[in-house]
């Protein structure tokens, strides 16, 4: 949620910095919410006005009945003034709850680093790490090298479930595990994450937290009967974990990672990577979280796409790290990068990670604060999130860059361990 206060001095700036997202509505609700926290100030203006003028009248009845005088005219004066003061406090509220819900619908404002532009061709590249592998045979997508291998199917995944599942079996199952294990010991016992398992539901307060709710409540699927809903990240459990607290400064930058399934409706992504591993209603990854010191939060978002990135090094696939523009950035990112691995299939990259600052939005909406000593005033942590990875779209990338001619799949070194020295996943 962004700061009221920051809206009414900086009106301007924040309008052209939240124009740059390329949302009409957005200015839309911006000019609405600057409009009303106008008009709620001048109610409140008027009612203390009154409350004075009721005091003053309180004074004159008190010392008009100690000498006798008549009252009766000012008693009914001051009885018309309280009715006038309760209906502003109504209107009022109800302005405040009108205030409330647009400014929850306010996404964050860009960083001043993040390039302006409308879409993901506005990205800006950042680095590209590693070299595509060379074929000499036409390479599968990785849903048929699944299929082939006999370690995935989608069809009796269809069948169980619906469109956008998978069965995974045998060494496709293995794969996934290991993947997880790897990226969680990477992260915990390597770049100072603590890790943590959380639940798999969240109620409505803490998806109004992280900017989930209520804008895209769409995009998530909700059990029927109780304020619940599956996660669609773990990004949601991990923010919440100091929902309405305040932390010891002391203790930033505190980071949390963990493994959790993730359930989204894909709610307007009909046609788009329907095939495959790529977008699925049920997946897993691995997520990172970490609440830090707002002046240190640009730091930790290099740090953090760093350890993203370490996982692709180390599974020797080839990236490439890009800033999101201002159209292309998530609802409740101040500043975004994604990291994007080569998919043979497609000759092209394809998002596998993306690790943004929120700064303070999110802090703001769930009551995150810290203090950097017992005297000191609360202050708003800075939140930041990040994919370490997705799992399925790791498998699809290890598949496709890994395959063989005679249809078999290279086991990259750092997962044999995990596979109990596997080197090849064959027919």
């Amino acid at each position: 949620m962004l700061d009221l206060k920051v809206i009414q001095e900086n009106f301007e700036e924040v309008k052209k910095k939240l124009a740059n997202r390329g949302q009409p509505q957005v200015v839309t609700d911006l000019d609405e919410v600057y409009h009303l926290s106008t008009e709620i100030k001048d109610l409140t203006q008027q009612a203390q006005v009154r409350r004075e003028k009721r005091n003053k009248i309180s004074d004159e009845v008190k010392k008009l009945k100690m000498t006798g005088g008549e009252v009766s005219g000012l008693i009914e004066e001051s009885r018309r003034i309280g009715e006038e003061i309760t209906a502003i406090e109504k209107e009022s509220k109800n302005l405040e709850e009108k205030l409330k819900s647009l400014l929850l619908r306010l996404p964050n404002i860009p960083h001043d680093s993040v390039p302006v532009g409308k879409t993901a061709e506005d990205n800006v590249m950042v680095r590209v790490v590693g070299q595509p592998p060379v074929f000499d045979f036409e390479p599968l997508p990785h849903w048929d090298i699944g299929t082939n291998l006999g370690i995935l199917d989608f069809e009796r995944a269809a069948k169980i479930a619906g469109s956008r599942f998978a069965l995974y079996f045998g060494p496709g199952a293995r794969l996934e595990r290991a993947l997880i294990s790897f990226m969680l010991d990477l992260h915990t016992k390597e770049k100072g994450f603590k890790e943590v398992l959380p639940p798999f539901i969240a109620n409505e307060a803490s998806l109004t937290g992280t900017g989930n709710l209520p804008k895209f409540a769409e995009d998530l699927f909700r059990l029927e009967g109780f304020d619940w809903y599956l996660i669609p990240t773990a990004e949601v459990p991990l923010t919440n974990i100091y929902r309405g607290e305040t932390i010891d400064g002391g203790k930033l930058p505190e980071r949390f990672v963990a493994y959790t399934p993730c359930f989204r409706s894909e709610a307007g992504s009909y046609g788009k990577d329907i095939r495959g591993l790529v977008r699925q209603h049920q997946f897993n990854k691995v997520e990172m979280m970490i609440f830090s010191l707002p002046e240190k939060s640009l730091d930790e978002l290099e740090y953090m796409t760093s350890c993203a990135e370490e996982v692709l090094k180390r599974l020797g696939l080839a990236y490439r790290v890009v800033a999101l523009s201002t159209g292309d950035m998530g609802f409740a990112s101040g500043k975004t990068y994604d990291l994007e691995v080569w998919m043979p299939a497609r000759n092209s990259y394809m998002e596998i990670s993306s690790c943004s600052d929120c700064f303070d939005f999110q802090a703001r909406r769930a009551q995150i604060k810290f203090k950097r000593d017992q005297k000191a005033r609360p202050e708003f942590v800075h939140t930041l999130n990040g994919s370490g990875l997705a799992i399925g779209r790791t498998v699809s990338a290890i598949l496709e860059n890994y395959q063989q001619k005679d249809g078999s799949v290279i086991v990259p070194e750092a997962l044999r361990p995990y596979l109990g020295g596997l080197e090849a996943i064959k027919r």
